[in-house]
């Protein structure tokens, strides 16, 4: 079903919950006593458990049997954003805030400071009522968001983190410009308090979109890395810049194609059809905190660009954004997603910060559609708040409230029913993988 603009009179009331009438709301599970004023962020789910980001820390949920999820653990170590994976027994989070030190006693302190600390903490989660932190990894100009990879073969004992960041400064000791890099992190599963940078490559040796008009700041590294291991490829969504990678060879990403889009201000994050056929990137217009669902802003900015991937390059079909008119005071652009396991359709479900979670088919790339969607009013201080994640896990979907929680939701239709068959161990939705019929995988 396609939905139509909402008029002013349309917009819930303050915190009330609306659906389209396929979707259900489940719940909302409390997060982790201490991280009530800090923001929730991104969420990786490995064994029945979904570990969610918090500028203030990570919270632990048992969600084996979804409708009794309940609230296992966390830990409070304060570092935005907090960005997290999960890999066996370790968890991996970001941290893209200048610190004091490394510890979760940290303060925030100015990156001007050489001795300031911010890059990759490393926790050991075998013990899901005690996580317990063994390492950090410093990286430069800190960690904005991580992507997990995978080694293969022989190199199958190790797994890489590619570390996204950004904001360059003259006045920062450990941030200089033009930083139009990733930095690469090797952990060894043996071992990981033996992690390390093992390779800084330079993904725009020329320098990257740094001039279009418009642009929430100039190409200067990437936001978020998508990568697909199977298929040895990645998508980068790189500020002014999308691209592909070639990741045959992990430690030396080679970049084979190249698009930069009027419409879009910052380039924040990609994902892959099953296939590896098509990348939907998205435009994180405002930077998360505009009113940008509304009609003066219109439909082609802040929001989705599908395409397809032909002959190795990237070629544009369809923009899509949510149709449903938020308020003035609600910040609302395209966010964080994944694929539904449908085999044979691309199916998607996103969030859209205050604009809240929405369905997408986008099987025929120049014609996607809504076909779902979940939202609450307008937060009744008028602040800043909403759906930073949205994901799909085993039957659920999963959406981090920035002020509320985890919330749980549940589709049924019949473009998402046979979803319900196919169950994942492991998501780290920007380490994607492909999906059988039915089964484990």
């Amino acid at each position: 079903m396609s939905t139509v603009p909402a008029q002013a009179a349309d917009i819930p009331p303050p915190g009330e919950i609306v659906t389209s009438p396929n979707v259900s709301h489940q719940g909302t599970l409390p997060k982790l006593p201490g991280l009530e004023p800090t923001v929730n962020t991104d969420i990786a789910f490995q064994d029945g458990y979904a570990y969610v980001g918090n500028y203030g820390g990570f919270s632990i949920y048992d969600i084996r049997r979804p409708n009794q999820a309940k609230l296992v653990s966390g830990i409070i170590c304060p570092g935005s954003q907090m960005d997290v994976s999960v890999y066996g027994d370790l968890l991996f989070s970001a941290v893209d805030n200048s610190r004091s030190d490394d510890s979760c006693n940290s303060v925030a302190q100015g990156a001007d400071v050489k001795e300031s600390w911010e890059g990759v903490r490393i926790f050991d989660i075998s013990d899901k009522k005690n996580p317990k932190y063994i390492k950090s990894v410093e990286t430069n100009c800190g960690s904005h968001t991580l992507t997990l990879l995978p080694g293969k073969g022989r190199d199958r004992r190790n797994v890489y983190l590619y570390v996204s960041s950004y904001n360059p400064n003259t006045a920062f000791p450990d941030c200089q410009p033009p930083h139009d890099k990733i930095s690469i992190i090797k952990v060894p599963l043996r071992k990981p308090t033996d992690a390390a940078v093992v390779a800084t490559p330079v993904i725009f040796p020329d320098g990257g979109n740094e001039t279009q008009p418009g642009l929430l700041l100039p190409t200067s590294g990437c936001h978020d890395i998508t990568v697909y291991p199977e298929k040895n490829i990645a998508a980068g969504a790189c500020m002014g810049d999308g691209v592909l990678f070639d990741i045959s060879n992990p430690l030396a990403p080679k970049v084979t194609a190249r698009v930069t889009d009027q419409n879009f201000a910052f380039w924040h994050s990609a994902t892959f059809n099953n296939k590896g056929t098509k990348v939907v990137f998205t435009d994180e217009l405002g930077g998360g905190s505009g009113a940008t669902c509304n009609e003066a802003t219109g439909p082609n900015r802040g929001a989705d660009a599908i395409y397809d991937i032909v002959n190795g390059q990237l070629v544009f079909k369809s923009y899509f954004k949510i149709s449903r008119y938020q308020a003035d005071t609600e910040n609302c652009v395209a966010h964080n997603g994944s694929l539904i396991p449908v085999k044979g359709k691309d199916i998607m479900v996103q969030a859209w910060y205050q604009g809240g979670v929405s369905f997408v088919d986008f099987t025929d790339s120049a014609n996607p559609q809504e076909f779902g969607y979940f939202e609450r009013g307008p937060e009744p201080d008028g602040g800043r708040g909403g759906i930073w994640s949205a994901y799909y896990y085993n039957g659920y979907v999963y959406a981090t409230d920035y002020w509320r929680g985890l919330d749980v939701l549940k589709i049924e239709d019949s473009r998402t029913d046979p979803a319900k068959h196919v169950r994942v161990d492991r998501l780290n939705v920007q380490t994607q993988g492909s999906y059988p019929d039915r089964g484990r995988h």
